[in-house]
């Protein structure tokens, strides 16, 4: 097994409970949402269509795109409401108080 990888990160202090952070990465940018005191990490483009999430609607921990309304859960990255029918990629969070370091 392999050693997780740091692809991204972002200032643990511009989260906001219920918003998302979009940050940059090598596998492309990423989602980075606070939810409940929880960091949850996915891709940030919806698989149906070509829309950030970072844009969408939080209710709990399921993200809503903009664009066509498809939902995803975070914890696992499902989709969990058409049109959406295909999972987003999911990432690892860690914290060390001053930064949110996302591994693959």
């Amino acid at each position: 097994m392999s050693a997780s990888k740091e692809i991204a990160r972002c200032p643990l202090g511009e989260l906001r409970s219920g918003e998302g952070v979009r940050v940059p990465s090598e596998a492309g940018p990423i989602a980075v949402f606070l939810v409940n005191g929880e960091v949850l990490a996915v891709q940030d483009t919806c698989t149906h269509e070509d829309a950030s999430l970072v844009d969408g609607f939080l209710e709990g921990h399921v993200i809503e795109c903009p664009l066509h309304g498809g939902q995803f859960d975070l914890r696992s990255g499902a989709a969990v409401c058409l049109p959406a029918q295909h999972p987003l990629r999911r990432f690892e969070t860690h914290s060390d108080g001053e930064f949110v370091h996302v591994t693959t």
